[in-house]
């Protein structure tokens, strides 16, 4: 089965209209259970019995509102689907050239489409999970080192405050 390539550049921007509708249905969907299947019900809709969501799957649509009642801008892409190489770089923030090398020493994973890179959401998200959280434990070492050394104090170093 072929994956899906994605467009990053189709992604919904919300207006101040459906920020604060979505902050509302947030607030309100939040407390809900989300432990057992929910069950809802669309007004003026045929039939009116109430569809059931399991509770990974309304999590989620939560999870949605909150972004966008934060103004958030979303898009919403299988993670089985492919990104190209430029949009790649641009999900975990380095440039095109430094991509491709991650991929020459095997750091990150693609397939070829002819002469064309294709590389899969979830690899690239996993492989900005990685770094990141290797980049948080390497600055929490130094912040430790710092402290252990006494450069964690905010006094001034090699002024002579007596004078």
């Amino acid at each position: 089965m072929g994956t899906l390539a994605f467009r990053l550049d189709q992604y919904h921007e919300p207006t101040p209209a459906e920020i604060d509708a979505a902050r509302e249905a947030a607030r309100v969907l939040s407390v809900a259970s989300v432990h057992r299947p929910m069950r809802i019900a669309v007004a003026g809709m045929e039939p009116s019995d109430p569809i059931e969501l399991p509770p990974a799957i309304f999590k989620q649509v939560v999870d949605l509102l909150i972004q966008l009642g934060n103004g958030n801008t979303v898009t919403i892409m299988p993670v089985e689907a492919e990104l190209t190489t430029s949009q790649s770089a641009d999900l975990i923030g380095v440039s095109r050239p430094h991509l491709i090398k991650l991929i020459e020493r095997g750091e990150l994973g693609c397939r070829l489409v002819g002469t064309h890179r294709k590389l899969r959401v979830k690899d690239v998200i996993a492989y900005r999970d990685k770094t990141d959280l290797a980049r948080a434990e390497g600055l929490a070492r130094m912040a430790d080192l710092d402290s252990e050394l006494g450069l964690d104090v905010d006094e001034p170093v090699g002024v002579d405050i007596g004078a």
